[in-house]
């Protein structure tokens, strides 16, 4: 289980340490700073499938995500007596992405890059300046069992020797990519396996023309992909090998004498819903937006291979309000099987979640435009030296 997530310098994110619990729901008004919460966490996660830099690039490069307000506040910056205003910066520019899990952590500190002498066409790319793996729960130089500073990479031996690794890493690769291997770091390798595995469901696509209406070729799939297209290859396979009783009962809680089924044409896997009191099964072409996403998240939910970490960003969205306690039911069983963060809006959701003790409520908000998280103690943590 993560116990700790950190964040610096990533839009309004300043420096942003929070606990993490088995359960977390992540709240705050609009504009709060949930959102890029989100998107930090995805990029994290786009460390370990190499391409981070690439997703850096998508939001418009390091020069539009980096924090954009002063290094440093003052006490009268912070209380309204002095205007808000720039300071000599005194540390270099820098995104920093980490977490901290019961056996390892990882943290990764990404700066502006140095021109090379020649000309490149990717002057504008970020340049990863260090990386950290340890154990435990804070870096240390007595836990930290690889690192990586500039082009170097360094790890300890089968004999508690440090060794460089890598003398040339380039500053658009991680070590995580690069060095990960069963002989010299298969800790590496363990962990980048693990954050392949976590999830995020973000907002599905409902449009008329979305993939998820139409029926699609099926093969057995225990994963629901991010965008649902597969929904009824996800829920077939769930049906077979995952919890179907407790599937069913999901679908009756939510929509009372309603029942799923599938059908199979030629390899083509179709979703019909049963509706009490008609007399035909509705397609997903005929579903309403909130009731298509609401089956979507069940699929999501009741996966037959759990992930160590599961990231839900708005599931409300398109909900009716009756639908967000059957909704909060369903997130409070799928928190036995996996680590969940469930970054929310919906006050009733916010609320039913948070009503059984089992929930983590971290409520953002903004303080001279940065995001702070009220009545969090902030947890120990050490970023890797440059």
């Amino acid at each position: 289980m993560i116990l700790t997530i950190a964040i610096s310098g990533y839009r309004s994110l300043r420096n942003l340490v929070l606990p993490l619990e088995r359960l977390t729901v992540v709240t705050g008004a609009n504009g709060s700073g949930k959102s890029s919460f989100y998107r930090a966490l995805r990029l994290l996660a786009d460390v370990a499938q190499g391409r981070v830099i690439a997703s850096l690039a998508s939001e418009g490069g390091l020069q539009s995500t980096i924090w954009a307000g002063p290094e440093t506040f003052s006490r009268g910056m912070k209380d309204g007596s002095v205007p808000l205003q720039g300071t000599v910066r005194k540390n270099p520019v820098a995104l920093k992405l980490g977490f901290a899990s019961e056996d390892y952590g990882y943290a990764i500190d990404l700066g502006l890059p140095i021109p090379p002498p020649p000309p490149s066409y990717f002057s504008l790319d970020p340049a990863i300046k260090a990386e950290a793996v340890w154990a435990g729960e804070v870096l240390s130089r007595r836990n930290v069992f690889a690192e990586r500073t500039g082009p170097t990479v360094t790890a300890l031996s089968t004999s508690g020797q440090r060794q460089i690794l890598l003398h040339d890493l380039a500053p658009f690769e991680s070590m995580m990519m690069q060095t990960a291997d069963p002989k010299n770091l298969p800790e590496l390798l363990h962990l980048r396996a693990r954050m392949n595995g976590w999830r995020f469901y973000d907002h599905f696509r409902t449009d008329p023309h979305a993939p998820v209406r139409q029926a699609q070729i099926g093969t057995r799939t225990p994963v629901l992909s991010s965008d649902g297209a597969d929904l009824a290859a996800a829920v077939a396979t769930i049906l077979e090998i995952g919890d179907a009783t407790g599937f069913h009962a999901a679908i009756d809680d939510a929509f009372p004498g309603s029942t799923i089924e599938i059908i199979e044409d030629r390899g083509r896997f179709e979703l019909l819903m049963r509706q009490k009191g008609l007399l035909r099964p509705l397609s997903t072409a005929e579903l309403s937006d909130g009731t298509l996403r609401y089956l979507l998240l069940v699929a999501a939910l009741m996966t037959p291979r759990p992930p160590s970490l599961m990231v839900l960003n708005e599931p409300e969205t398109s909900l009716h309000p009756s639908l967000l306690a059957p909704l909060s039911r369903l997130i409070l069983q799928a928190c036995e099987r996996s680590q969940l963060i469930v970054v929310s809006h919906a006050e009733e959701l916010v609320t039913a979640l948070g009503a059984e003790n089992k929930a983590l409520m971290v409520r953002l908000s903004k303080v001279v435009g940065e995001t702070i998280a009220e009545g969090i103690e902030t947890p120990s943590w050490n970023w890797p030296s440059r």
